[in-house]
């Protein structure tokens, strides 16, 4: 009889199922190269310039509400755009998530008009496309703000007009970083302070009080050091002077619009992403606690939220990239974004094809570290299970 344990022998390479897949792969891979390099021998046939030298050249032109001037490098053209879309997307995503999970709880609210009030800002902004949404918000603000003679000034807190809007900003004056490191240092002791009271609530019972504990530290410090250290952040308040604004921080309309534009696009989705993920929750945890004696809202607080964020996690940071890819739309209002700047730099005689693939590169590395940064969160919210 034959021996069922003896070694069978390996089928013929076409029918063998690694070999196949080693096989596509490699075709996979010689198409893609063969692609590229037919592309580079017709860009070079053609005289395509592919160099980047064009980055140490003057860029000739100037950046609105920057520093950059036309005798500035192309380079430093390129990092103007893209500070000004990391701006706005960094303003963005924290409004977006502070403003999502509002309208997300609104959705889920007994009050019937707050609930209506809600769902029609998601029905509405969500079925809109994000591009008409900032033209709109860019539109409105050019028909309804006094220009920059006749600004509107508010406490001395807020400047607007059509020109510019200006708002109250602290400044370091003299021993600011000195400042800032003590108030880093009262943050971190504060953590610390707050999971040592957190300790003993576990091992004692007693209340902790850590957001008590944990501010009050805080509060201690930045009061202590503003004193101790004389004054070393001031508040710079906005003032109109001529046909601008000193002071304060000042935000050009092109990059208001596109920072609320996106905003209010990006929030009606993480507004049903939130609300999603509390219906998730399961319903027993809610009615377990209301039966300890928690109110609504800590009930939202200590055991509903915590829970929906671990759902709501993933898709939000698809909204996050989305909302950072969508800065390039800030071109539409002339906001000088890095798309923008790329155009701008095309327009003045410097090739396309490199200006653009650096505008590629750029818009990856800042998506990637996004991501990261979300999916470390992710990780961090993860139930592990035992």
């Amino acid at each position: 009889m034959p021996d069922p344990t003896a070694t069978r022998s390996r089928p013929p390479l076409w029918r063998d199922a690694r070999a196949l897949r080693v096989a596509f792969q490699v075709a996979v891979l010689a198409a893609v190269v063969g692609l590229v390099s037919y592309l580079f021998d017709n860009l070079r046939a053609n005289d395509v310039e592919l160099d980047f030298g064009f980055l140490d050249q003057q860029s000739g032109f100037p950046i609105a509400y920057t520093d950059h001037g036309p005798s500035d490098t192309v380079r430093d053209a390129v990092l103007t755009g893209l500070r000004n879309t990391l701006t706005v997307a960094v303003l963005g995503i924290v409004l977006t998530l502070i403003l999502g999970t509002l309208l997300g709880i609104a959705r889920l609210s007994d009050n019937w008009l707050v609930r209506r009030a809600a769902g029609a800002y998601v029905e509405i902004f969500r079925n809109v496309p994000p591009l008409l949404v900032i033209i709109f918000v860019n539109s409105l603000a050019l028909a309804t703000l006094p220009p920059i003679e006749e600004a509107d000034e508010y406490l001395g807190l807020l400047v607007v007009s059509v020109a510019e809007i200006g708002v109250v900003a602290p400044r370091a004056d003299g021993n600011g970083w000195a400042y800032a490191a003590l108030l880093l240092a009262a943050v971190a002791a504060a953590v610390v302070l707050g999971r040592w009271r957190a300790r003993i609530e576990e091992r004692t019972g007693a209340p902790a009080r850590r957001w008590l504990w944990s501010g009050g530290l805080i509060v201690v410090a930045a009061v202590g050091g503003y004193a101790a250290l004389s004054a070393p952040v001031v508040l710079s308040r906005p003032e109109v002077e001529g046909l601008s604004i000193t002071g304060g921080a000042r935000m050009g309309l092109p990059f208001v619009a596109t920072l609320v534009g996106l905003v209010l696009y990006t929030s009606s989705h993480v507004c049903e992403i939130v609300r999603g993920s509390i219906m998730a929750v399961p319903r027993g945890q809610t009615e377990a606690a209301g039966a300890i004696g928690l109110s609504s809202g800590q009930r939202l607080r200590h055991v509903v939220l915590p829970q929906a964020f671990r759902i709501a996690t993933p898709p939000i940071i698809n909204q996050c990239l989305n909302l950072t890819k969508n800065t390039s739309l800030g071109v539409a209002v002339a906001f000088a974004e890095l798309m923008g700047v790329t155009n701008t730099v095309i327009g003045n005689g410097h090739p396309a094809i490199p200006a653009i693939l650096v505008a590629m590169g750029l818009y990856l590395v800042v998506s990637l570290v996004v991501s990261l940064v979300a999916n470390v969160v992710n990780h961090r919210l993860r139930l592990v299970e035992r």
